[in-house]
């Protein structure tokens, strides 16, 4: 094949057959460059109770249930549930290789198009996602705290340096922001606009007793199975924690990392992590392995059949 016809061959490849190599060679690029961290858990897990971490992978299956609960509960429309399932399990992978959930609310955003709700009103349903998902881990920690005093020390979890500098990020955060919509009238307008359509999405959607249930359900239980899912890795490891200083851990530490946008969390979670466990009373080189085998369970496990989900979706115009 000569120079010229090549470009003219990729040419008729249709368009949605070379996007549907992307997500697999994003994973191919992801695994190969995080080789040594896998393996090292895989090292560190040889000797934990594979009866527990069994029971970690099917809880994280179970993850995806109030994951697309709480998809439906931000929309008026009704989502058909074997196809909801598969795209939110497509963006569990690409929410992997974007920072902020960026990778996960195209691939919803996407589908929402395609079933025919309009692009304004499927912002509107990913911003109130967004803003439901931390409102139900924050009710989670305060319950579960409330009803447990003193389980661990709160300074353990979380230093007062480590704090102050959490909470400086997210004020300038915040700052930034307000300058930039101060500072550029149009985007100020889109905003406006964009805020307006969601707070009437959010009341009409309040209206209907089944979404907001679907909403609020979900944004309650998928941070508790995620905490369920390290809680048993823990137990495979025979972690020296409760169970309840697991969940604390869990719920805090994730708080904390979400400041930080990587993607998928990768890298300020582990780090979040492994310091809440450790003030929660385990050793280091326990939570070390607990963060790695957590990690491996509910992101490497499912980030190649979810990218295969992802293709095939694309592939049948589902996305």
């Amino acid at each position: 094949m000569t120079s010229t016809t090549l470009p003219a061959a990729l040419r008729r490849l249709p368009l949605r057959q070379l996007i549907c190599l992307v997500p697999l060679l994003l994973v191919t690029a992801w695994v190969a460059g995080n080789w040594s961290v896998i393996l090292a858990g895989v090292d560190e897990l040889r000797g934990a109770d594979r009866d527990w971490l069994l029971a970690a992978v099917v809880m994280t299956g179970v993850c995806w249930l109030p994951v697309c609960l709480m998809r439906q509960g931000t929309v008026m429309e009704r989502l058909p549930a074997g196809r909801l399932f598969a795209s939110q399990v497509a963006a569990g992978s690409a929410n992997h290789l974007l920072p902020a959930g960026l990778g996960a609310h195209a691939v919803t955003l996407r589908f929402l198009q395609g079933r025919g709700i309009p692009t304004t009103r499927a912002c509107a349903a990913l911003a109130l996602y967004s803003l439901a998902q931390p409102i139900g881990k924050y009710t989670l920690l305060l319950t579960v705290m409330a009803t447990n005093p003193g389980a661990i020390p709160l300074g353990g979890l979380l230093p007062a340096e480590r704090g102050m500098l959490a909470l400086v990020i997210l004020v300038g955060g915040l700052t930034l922001v307000a300058l930039v919509l101060w500072s550029v009238p149009p985007l100020r307008g889109f905003v406006r606009d964009f805020l307006r359509t969601a707070l009437t999405d959010a009341r009409a959607l309040h209206t209907r007793p089944a979404r907001a249930l679907a909403l609020w359900t979900g944004a309650l239980a998928f941070p508790a199975c995620q905490a369920a899912v390290l809680v048993m890795v823990a137990r495979a490891l025979q972690l020296p924690v409760p169970t309840v200083g697991i969940v604390i851990a869990y719920l805090a530490a994730t708080i904390v990392a979400g400041i930080v946008p990587t993607p998928g969390g990768i890298g300020s979670v582990e780090a979040a992590l492994l310091i809440a466990l450790v003030g929660a009373g385990s050793p280091v080189h326990g939570a070390t392995a607990a963060v790695l085998g957590f990690r491996i369970v509910t992101v490497w496990l499912p980030l190649l059949p979810g990218a295969l989900v992802l293709a095939a979706l694309v592939r049948r115009k589902v996305l």
